[in-house]
């Protein structure tokens, strides 16, 4: 077995979020990890769909975004985008 080669290995203290609501047609399921990695973007976790995303507010303004990191209908991703602005 070869020696590993580490980029990094460090631990710290995260803050996290859990929010579950429902929009017109889908469920949200989300954990929202703060952390001082990522420049202050938040890495955003769709627990039912088991797909993430780190995100900021340049990533909700960028078109199509959401639609393909979390595989959403445009209006399924709007709904997610009004909450994500709220706390982005």
């Amino acid at each position: 077995m070869s020696e590993l080669f580490f980029l990094y290995d460090e631990e710290e203290q995260n803050k996290v979020r859990y929010v579950s609501f429902m929009g017109d047609n889908h469920r949200f399921d989300l954990a929202i990890v703060e952390s001082t990695r990522h420049y202050g973007k938040r890495l955003v976790l769709d627990i039912q769909g088991g797909r993430f995303a780190i995100i900021g507010r340049d990533d909700l303004e960028e078109p199509g975004y959401l639609e393909h990191a979390y595989q959403l209908s445009e209006e399924d991703a709007e709904e997610l985008r009004s909450f994500l602005e709220e706390i982005c």
